[in-house]
């Protein structure tokens, strides 16, 4: 069955399909949290909180969307949410995670070390900016979603996702620039921190 199927059902009443449609998505929507909030734990209980909230409105669902994007909406809601109530502290360690962070520093290196160096100041960074940007920079530049997906994802208008990652962009480069300039003196833009729609509004 697909995803609207699996819906409709748990809507209907049966006991069973909606846990079938979270061990569907659960690794992808675990993806957006932990990348979103950087700490395990709040990840999980955003992620829970946002399970359960989806459980309870499923009737709301009006079927003009993808279901994917509508949970999508429900956890990345559910991890601003969080980001909004805490004292976000910069310093904090963050997980290891295997994701596209280190391609934001540049290209990849050779040693493994310097590879999850350079991720972990990615994540760091990541954490500096405003929740609406880097929300925007996940699901664009570490999930690679279209600028389109992303716009139904967080409810608001293509324009405004371009001009959140261009924004989101521009802040993360003074903050990663020293990979650039610790590589035999280049100071150029990383690749994936100013490609795309820098610049634009």
């Amino acid at each position: 069955m697909d995803d609207h199927e699996l819906l409709r059902l748990h809507v209907a009443g049966n006991p069973d399909t909606f846990g079938y449609l979270v061990k569907r998505h659960r690794d992808r929507m675990w993806a957006v949290a932990i990348r979103t909030l950087g700490e395990p734990e709040e990840a999980a209980d955003a992620l829970q909180e946002a399970f359960i909230s989806a459980f309870r409105r499923a009737d709301s669902f009006r079927g003009d969307a993808k279901v994917t994007t509508w949970l999508h909406r429900i956890v990345v809601n559910a991890c601003l949410d969080r980001i909004r109530r805490r004292q976000v502290r910069a310093a904090d360690p963050l997980p290891e995670d295997e994701d596209r962070a280190a391609e934001l520093a540049g290209p990849a290196e050779d040693d493994p070390a310097e590879i999850r160096e350079r991720r972990l100041d990615v994540l760091n960074a990541l954490k500096q900016i405003n929740e609406d940007q880097r929300s925007a920079l996940v699901l664009v530049d570490m999930e690679g979603y279209s600028i389109e997906e992303a716009a139904a994802i967080l409810g608001c208008a293509p324009g405004t996702v371009k001009s959140r990652c261009a924004r989101g962009r521009a802040k993360l480069l003074p903050l990663l620039r020293h990979w650039q300039t610790t590589r035999g003196g280049s100071a150029d833009v990383p690749a994936a921190t100013s490609s795309g729609t820098a610049g634009t509004e």
